[in-house]
């Protein structure tokens, strides 16, 4: 039942994503003990996956599951909208946020390979107003002080989240609502990413350079940095050398028109249980993905993606940088990006771990205390998608939903266990 299921699924999306797809996918569907994985032990994963729907604690999901390079496990859960009594599809569209960083990280180390920027370099070599930065510090008595920064921003800083830039929630947060910048929504702005973060560089940020890991705006700033040093828009050099060389052709910025109707709706969970969910500027609403300026190309949460796809860059890179004839990155690029750059600096939040360029990195598999390996690397999305890659068993593992906020919901914590309990033939480490 479950390889019928699972095949079932799988052509679902060939048909949807269009014949080019399939001539490039298709012969590497296979029945999961041909990758050494074990169907009945999935059967746990369809299980608990589909209790969360009936339970009312998610709305929908596509979660695959790939092992040496072939797509064992593609499955669809409730709804893509329950208003409508749509059900979830496997070439359904959804709202990547976070996951976009990754993306962009990449595009910004192929400038690299051309000997176009270095992640060594000062950002102000790019983005002159990045010259000067100051930093709020919050006094003992309260007060409010801004202090020069004590070095300047790399570009290494924003790929790693060093780079003391917020979400403008810190200690100068008031100057940053005045200026109109909060928050990691970009798609209701109407004006270029390049002018929101030439703007950015002028309001205080969180901590000094380097000395603290903190998640903001650095991702977009990065692409704002990619369309100067490039010379193109953001969306266009991401899909010139990233997405159409990968075949990513369901991957946009902004929803085109005769797409609408695959874009997933975003739910939320709170005390009431799971309803629609609603936010100012559109954050949650189909609105301005299909309807709004489109004019911000933010490299931090703008993606919008499907399954299908983003597990095609996420195999590019298992791969050292290479898919289906397509190079991308160099091996060396690639393994540059998946080694831990921060030390112990993530490590309160995230015991076990480190941070790459674009991706966290485990560090430790005890201190982490869930199951995986050393040098897996990956990331997730405020929309409750997440996914990773492990080189060690030449897995990656792709789960869309669409919930925020997700109300504590432990779904993801077992999709891990649930996979790696189904391993029945160790991979050797590459």
């Amino acid at each position: 039942m479950l390889r019928r299921a699972h095949r079932s699924a799988f052509f679902t999306i060939l048909l949807l994503a269009g014949p080019a797809a399939v001539q490039g996918q298709e012969a590497r569907s296979v029945v999961p003990e041909e990758v050494g994985l074990s169907s009945a032990r999935l059967e746990r994963l369809n299980h608990v996956l589909t209790e969360y729907v009936e339970a009312g604690e998610l709305p929908g999901a596509v979660a695959l599951i790939a092992r040496h390079g072939q797509v064992a496990y593609l499955e669809t859960f409730g709804m893509r909208d329950r208003e409508s009594n749509s059900p979830q599809r496997a070439g359904d569209i959804f709202r990547i946020a976070s996951q976009s960083k990754a993306v962009v990280t990449v595009a910004a180390m192929i400038l690299q390979e051309e000997g176009r920027l270095l992640i060594s370099h000062p950002v102000s070599l790019y983005l002159p107003e990045f010259a000067q930065t100051t930093v709020a510090v919050a006094n003992p008595d309260g007060e409010i002080e801004v202090v020069p920064a004590k070095r300047p921003i790399t570009v290494r800083d924003l790929m790693t989240h060093t780079s003391g830039v917020g979400y403008g929630w810190g200690p100068g947060a008031d100057r940053w609502e005045a200026a109109g910048i909060q928050g990691w929504y970009f798609a209701h702005r109407d004006e270029p990413i390049r002018e929101t973060v030439r703007r950015m560089a002028a309001l205080p940020f969180e901590a000094q350079p380097g000395e603290a890991w903190v998640y903001g705006y650095s991702t977009d700033i990065l692409g704002a940095l990619v369309e100067v040093v490039s010379g193109m828009p953001l969306d266009e050099f991401v899909t010139a050398r990233i997405l159409e060389p990968l075949d990513m052709h369901d991957t946009h910025f902004y929803l085109p028109t005769e797409k609408r109707d695959r874009l997933s709706t975003v739910y939320s969970i709170d005390g009431d249980g799971m309803h629609r969910a609603t936010g100012t500027g559109g954050m949650y609403g189909q609105g301005h993905y299909v309807d709004g300026p489109r004019k911000s190309f933010s490299a931090g949460a703008g993606l919008l993606s499907t399954a299908r796809d983003y597990y095609r860059f996420l195999q590019m890179m298992l791969n050292g940088g290479e898919l289906d004839g397509a190079r991308i990155l160099s091996p060396k690029t690639v393994e540059l990006m998946t080694a831990n750059h921060v030390g112990e600096l993530i490590a309160r939040f995230a015991p076990g771990t480190g941070f790459g360029l674009g991706f966290s990195i485990v560090e430790n598999l005890g201190a982490r205390g869930s199951s995986g390996s050393v040098g897996e690397y990956g990331w997730g999305g405020a929309y409750h998608s997440t996914y990773w890659v492990d080189p060690v068993e030449d897995l990656v593992v792709v789960y869309f939903t669409q919930l925020a906020p997700a109300g504590g919901l432990d779904d993801q914590a077992r999709l891990r266990e649930l996979i790696y309990q189904a391993i029945t033939e160790m991979a050797i480490s590459h």
